[in-house]
């Protein structure tokens, strides 16, 4: 689908389950008209989809709904990564064949540069759609992505998140210039010192899409200070409280019918007093209770 470089607000889809851990197709398309409807730019299919706890089928699944509930209104990003460049190239393969419109690889741990180089031309060479590099943890750094980009005919984007987010993000930016588009991640977390040093998009959670495109639509007018205002009002306070609130939110306005995570969860509940905290913000941002 993408023929102009794809930019601005990817969230990264939760997947929903029902109360028999299955997937709940019925709210992964109500999330995905949602998000659309609040102006997203396109999809990410990630690691906070919850990839990793999904089967192969299931995996292929997620995909495929929301690649037909999206009909080419947005453009969809799956995450095809493994520590195997057989496997990486496989599900890239896979991805492409669904129709989603770029792949998203995080570099193998503990691999040497040339291996890094290898390992994304033989996806490059695999597919004929887009490549993001997804930067996280161990940071490859923007010579080397440089190089891979220009070894790699279709790895034109990239997803940088590696700490500290906005310093890494603006070395991204300096050596991709012309070559790599570069976006953000980490819940949003940098949002606004990532934009400063030349990000091109963020890939957030979904929970929030109206906050975010409201941020990036205020800032591409140039209105920074109100863009900022905006992300300390309305994202700001949900990244503050922490834990997994994100699937709670959804299921608060009615666009997931449980807020359930596959056992086990990557986060303690909220304490007592957090949970307070967290109602009082619900509250405040208009977010209803319970309503499905």
């Amino acid at each position: 689908m993408p023929i102009d470089p794809m930019r601005g607000v990817f969230p990264i889809l939760i997947t929903p389950f029902d109360v028999q851990d299955r997937i709940d197709k019925d709210s992964l398309q109500n999330l995905v008209d949602y998000c659309i409807e609040a102006g997203v730019h396109g999809f990410g299919i990630a690691y906070a989809t919850e990839i990793p706890k999904l089967t192969e089928a299931e995996r292929l699944q997620v995909a495929q709904i929301v690649i037909e509930r999206s009909a080419g209104r947005v453009p969809v990003v799956m995450t095809t990564g493994s520590p195997a460049t057989t496997v990486a190239v496989e599900y890239s393969r896979q991805a492409a064949d669904l129709g989603a419109d770029a792949v998203m690889s995080l570099p193998p741990t503990g691999a040497t540069a040339k291996q890094h180089r290898a390992y994304f031309k033989a996806i490059s060479d695999a597919v004929d759609i887009p490549i993001f590099l997804l930067e996280a943890g161990d940071a490859i750094g923007g010579p080397l992505m440089r190089q891979i980009a220009e070894e790699s005919q279709q790895l034109r984007y990239a997803k940088v998140e590696s700490a500290p987010a906005p310093h890494k993000v603006g070395e991204a930016v300096t050596h991709g210039a012309g070559l790599v588009t570069v976006m953000g991640g980490a819940s949003g977390t940098h949002l606004i010192e990532e934009l400063r040093r030349g990000s091109e998009g963020t890939m957030p959670w979904p929970s929030l899409p109206h906050a975010f495109v409201k941020t990036w639509n205020q800032w591409q007018a140039g209105d920074q200070e109100s863009a900022q205002q905006t992300w300390q009002r309305e994202i700001l306070p949900v990244i503050r409280i922490g834990g997994l609130v994100h699937k709670e939110i959804l299921y608060r306005q009615g666009v997931i019918a449980t807020p359930r995570f596959r056992d086990p969860t990557p986060a303690l509940p909220l304490d007592e007093t957090t949970q307070r905290e967290f109602d009082r913000v619900c509250e405040r941002l208009g977010i209803g209770q319970f309503l499905v």
